[in-house]
């Protein structure tokens, strides 16, 4: 999926990088991959990343959760749903 390859300067399916890995994000609670080193905002955050939050946090992670490692934005509504979609299918 082209637009998942932005995606890929800081994550991967499986393996934790600069981000946390994707495989299986959706559905998991934010904050619980071993071995990735998540911001206290992110691990006290209580969320569990449904298609709603992660549409959310893709928008504007900052504004979602302030004091978020992450600042890059998707910003067109159609690319998110797609992305989304495709990060669903990755379990």
């Amino acid at each position: 999926m082209h637009l998942y390859q932005a995606c890929m300067g800081c994550h991967s399916l499986d393996e934790n990088d600069v981000g946390p890995r994707h495989r299986g994000v959706v559905g998991r609670r934010a904050g619980t991959v071993a071995g990735y080193a998540y911001s206290g905002a992110l691990r006290a955050s209580g969320l569990t990343w449904t298609r709603a939050n992660l549409d959310r946090w893709l928008a504007g992670p900052q504004a979602f959760v302030p004091g978020t490692k992450m600042y890059y934005t998707v910003p067109r509504s159609q690319d998110r749903a797609d992305l989304i979609a495709y990060l669903a299918r990755q379990k």
